[in-house]
């Protein structure tokens, strides 16, 4: 079953190389994006996504104000935080906002996409 992403970051190129990343894979559609926590807001509750995929750091809201208040009104739908700033702290913050996982942009970008199926694994379990 294909699982619909929001991609929330406020910069453009980050955005759209996530967006390119997901809808590469045969099993994600990117259902929208958003360039900060409140648009994301306002996007997940219209377009209902099956993940959301945010930056830790944007102006207006950021992704842990975005996660808590996630977490609160589509409490089924995970939430993976995507920052420069991974250290244990931020993931233990993240973590407490209702993030189900956090992802250094240290990172390969491809792990972006095998954190999405294990949680998706993990959900159906």
């Amino acid at each position: 079953m294909v699982k619909s992403v929001l991609i929330v970051d406020d910069n453009p190129c980050v955005r759209q190389a996530l967006c390119e990343l997901f809808m590469r894979e045969d099993d994600f559609e990117v259902c929208g994006e958003a360039e900060n926590g409140r648009e994301a807001i306002e996007k997940a509750q219209q377009l209902r996504p099956d993940l959301i995929l945010t930056d830790l750091s944007m102006p207006i809201m950021n992704g842990l104000e975005e996660a808590r208040l996630l977490n609160r009104l589509l409490p089924s739908v995970p939430v993976i935080i995507f920052t420069a700033h991974s250290d244990p702290f931020v993931e233990k913050e993240a973590r407490s906002a209702g993030a189900s996982a956090v992802i250094s942009k240290c990172e390969n970008v491809t792990t972006s996409i095998a954190k999405a199926r294990k949680l998706f694994d993990q959900m159906a379990a």
